[in-house]
């Protein structure tokens, strides 16, 4: 016979929900979807090919990457010749996948309950975390190899004469990525509670969800909607203007570094970048022309018309995309609050919103290779980063001038749960 708990359920319920079962179905889902989307992606990329068999290893350091974590680049040919290389980019085709199949994991023995203990909600947390400290651990062991790369020697020979053959490698930092991938763990599980309506909160925290959660929910559609809409235009681009590989390599691995860098875009963003080198972005050419220049390119709506007009549109697209997100939040929220209030609550998370694709879509990779300790020239770089105070400011006049529209459309919608207060009375 079970027992009572202090929520009503009975405690083997409770145990059976939050149980190490449940936990280790959640982690081999997330590594499993982060797996096969990182190894179809690289495959689409060519990546097959590369020498010495190190295909799952590439793949492991592609998923390590995904979940936040850190993997160092090296290289050399022998005494003559050093390599110095670095990389700091998110395939967050793959963060995104694992991110939403180990939130669904967390919230699946949570629902249709109303409040869950911080002990509770914790434990549970727990017991993904270390599972998923154990993945990490063993992704980190795996991601690390050494190969020589074949091809035409860049030093017209000169490495030749040494015999001295070149080599690459790469290799992830264990402490770094244990850290860095727990954090990233920590915020999917803490995002996935303030977006669920069913997700049961701890009592002390219940009054704030009817500002956080409508907001939350609001900004993880609007991320969503454009990569849907990036996914259907990447797929009409494969059907008729070729290389479908290449663009399912996009698409699997990078298509949110896309779409919401045109977002911010949209939105009036500036960002600022390099492409140097025999190096290029995995990105439309449309954006490696404007920063394929000698020195740092301000990309923003401007820029990117001037090599094609139809670029405009990602004002219009955003505009939409955003007003409706502002919509969906007031919708969700309670009738009585106010237009000026969901304006203060979109603003805020718009704010935060932009912040977090700026942090998340920038780009620094660099290669130079320097000959007997001089540096030759012959290298590349690819780099992207935001004009961060401008992106927020822009966020927060968006979000005040969309989130006062919003609650002025949804003034007449009828809210769940809502009764008429003439009724009432």
């Amino acid at each position: 016979m079970s027992t009572q708990g202090p929520d009503g359920r009975s405690g083997t319920g409770v145990r059976a929900a939050h149980g190490w079962g449940d936990a280790l179905l959640t982690v081999v889902a997330g590594l499993v979807a982060m797996g096969v989307t990182a190894a179809l992606g690289l495959w689409a990329a060519g990546a097959t090919d590369l020498p010495g068999g190190s295909f799952s290893r590439v793949v492991a350091a592609v998923v390590v990457m995904a979940a936040g974590g850190s993997v160092d680049l090296s290289g050399n040919a022998g005494e003559l010749a050093q390599t110095h290389a670095d990389i700091s980019v998110l395939p967050l085709s793959v963060t995104l996948v694992g991110a939403l199949v180990l939130a669904a994991g967390f919230l699946r023995p949570l629902r249709h309950r109303a409040v869950a203990t911080t002990r509770e909600l914790a434990g549970w947390a727990a017991r993904i975390a270390l599972l998923w400290a154990l993945v990490l651990i063993g992704l980190s062991l795996l991601a690390r190899q050494t190969f020589a790369i074949p091809g035409a020697d860049p030093t017209g020979g000169v490495i030749g004469v040494f015999d001295a053959s070149p080599r690459a490698g790469f290799r992830a930092d264990i402490p770094l990525t244990l850290v860095l991938g727990l954090l990233w763990l920590a915020g999917v599980l803490v995002l996935a509670l303030l977006v669920s309506r069913g997700a049961p909160l701890p009592a002390r925290l219940v009054r704030f969800q009817e500002s956080v959660r409508p907001a939350a929910y609001a900004m993880v559609a609007l991320l969503l909607a454009c990569v849907a809409l990036g996914l259907v235009i990447a797929l009409v681009v494969a059907v008729t203007q070729g290389q479908p590989a290449a663009t399912f390599a996009v698409i699997l691995l990078g298509l949110p570094n896309l779409v919401w860098l045109v977002l911010t875009l949209g939105l009036g963003a500036s960002w600022e970048g390099k492409v140097d080198g025999p190096f290029g972005l995995p990105m439309p050419q449309l954006l490696d022309s404007v920063l394929r220049t000698p020195d740092l390119s301000t990309l923003n709506v401007g820029t990117l018309a001037e090599q094609d007009g139809r670029a405009w549109w990602c004002v219009v697209v955003a505009a939409a995309l955003t007003l409706a997100a502002a919509f969906l939040m007031a919708a969700r929220s309670p009738a009585r609050m106010r237009p000026w209030q969901h304006a203060l609550h979109m603003a805020a998370a718009l704010t935060l919103t932009v912040f977090a694709v700026c942090l998340l879509v920038r780009i620094s990779a660099h290669y130079g290779l320097s000959l007997l300790g001089l540096g030759g020239g012959l290298g590349g770089e690819v780099l992207l980063r935001p004009r961060l105070w401008g992106a927020l400011g822009l966020a927060i006049l968006w979000g005040l001038v969309t989130g006062l529209l919003g609650g002025l459309l949804a003034a007449r919608v009828h809210r769940r749960g809502e009764v008429d207060s003439q009724d009432g009375r």
